[in-house]
């Protein structure tokens, strides 16, 4: 018997449940729309930098060439780990990159000080931007320690996606590849309420640092219900090996009733407004290296699961963008990675917004147990 046969609607994932108010992301799912403090997805990608999209989320408005410049002064600034780091990592070597991040940022924390409930906008900020060049390096390190070598001292006069690609190989990358890096964290930066910026606001709202709310928030996107779709996306087209077979693939599996990877969203009926900018990309990138076949595979499945977009089951952002570090030669493993690298500022914003009108966030849950019971003594069990 249940305590309550009726008891309150239950929203289960609260899906469509709004806890808060905020001007930092609008995502209309059904027109696929996505704005940036209002700024057009669209526009960004394809006029803005990583950084200048950082900066807008972190300081609500675009900035102003000086402004720019300061700013990647203080990423510059943050991008050498401290050597403690350096020895946790190595510590670590052997573990999937997110544990690596995810341990390194809450050490950060440890290594900056003071208690959670001290910090001011300023010094989240700070953290916030400090963050946001050290999770790239934190990535860039580990994947060269497991692999044997010293870390890559970063290059001040690279871009933010540039010295990316710099620390994770050792190599400068040409052009092309810093800006499809570039435009990938531009895409992933923010996105609303999602599992892991909730995460953030969650600890966020306990009056827990920085550094914790974002540890959780990396803990969160971990899980592969919610940042492995690009990982996946590889595995599948490696699966399906040849574009004359997709459209089988596509039938074999809605005939099982499984997912095909890449497919859908949780918010957008549309198709996700940032695939397309990760279509082109993909497109550009494989014709350069002559290696067209993984495009080819993912829009032979375009085309199969054509007639199921109308039921709203479109790509997503993360179609493409497995594809696109596959042929910039980034492990798989490490895709889940470079969605944290981009959303680290995105996290920040959520936590600047919680903190600034805070209310611990308590939802209930519906009881649906055995009513009162009377406790047995062990020795009459």
């Amino acid at each position: 018997m249940s305590e309550n046969t009726e008891g309150p609607t239950v929203h289960r994932g609260l899906k469509d449940v709004y806890f808060e108010r905020s001007p930092i992301a609008y995502i209309d799912g059904r027109a696929g729309e996505l704005r940036y403090r209002g700024y057009s997805i669209h526009d960004l990608a394809e006029h803005s930098s990583f950084e200048e999209t950082a900066y807008l989320l972190l300081h609500d408005e675009l900035p102003t060439a000086a402004a720019l410049a300061a700013f990647r002064e203080a990423l510059v600034a943050g991008r050498t780990l401290p050597g403690a780091i350096h020895d946790l990592i190595r510590g670590l070597a052997g573990a999937h990159p997110m544990t690596v991040l995810r341990t390194a940022v809450s050490a950060l924390g440890a290594l900056e000080g003071g208690p959670g409930n001290a910090e001011t906008r300023e010094t989240i900020l700070a953290k916030g931007i400090r963050l946001t060049a050290q999770v790239p390096a934190i990535v860039a390190a580990h994947r060269r320690i497991r692999e044997g070598a010293e870390p890559v001292t970063p290059d001040p006069g690279l871009g933010h996606a540039a010295n990316f690609l710099y620390m994770l190989t050792g190599r400068r990358a040409d052009a092309e590849a810093a800006r499809l890096i570039d435009t990938d964290l531009i895409l992933h930066a923010e996105h609303g309420a999602n599992a892991s910026a909730f995460a953030a606001r969650v600890v966020a709202g306990t009056e827990a640092d920085l550094h914790g709310a974002l540890t959780a928030a990396l803990a969160a996107l971990a899980g592969p219900a919610h940042g492995g779709a690009a990982e996946n996306v590889m595995r599948m087209a490696e699966e399906i090996g040849d574009p004359a077979k997709a459209a089988e693939y596509v039938r074999r599996k809605r005939r099982d009733r499984e997912p095909i990877m890449g497919f859908g969203h949780r918010v957008y009926r549309a198709e996700d407004p940032r695939a397309r900018h990760m279509r082109a990309g993909v497109e550009r990138l494989s014709r350069a290296l002559g290696e067209p076949r993984w495009y080819r595979i993912l829009e032979a499945l375009v085309e199969a699961m054509r007639p199921y977009a109308r039921h709203g089951v479109n790509v997503n952002v993360d179609f493409y963008a497995g594809v696109v570090y596959h042929l910039l030669g980034i492990p798989a493993d490490l895709f889940v990675a470079l969605f944290a690298i981009g959303r680290t500022p995105g996290w920040t914003a959520q936590v600047l917004e919680q903190r600034a009108n805070n209310i611990l966030i308590r939802p209930r849950l519906a009881y649906i147990g055995p009513g009162p019971r009377p406790y047995v003594l062990i020795e009459r069990r």
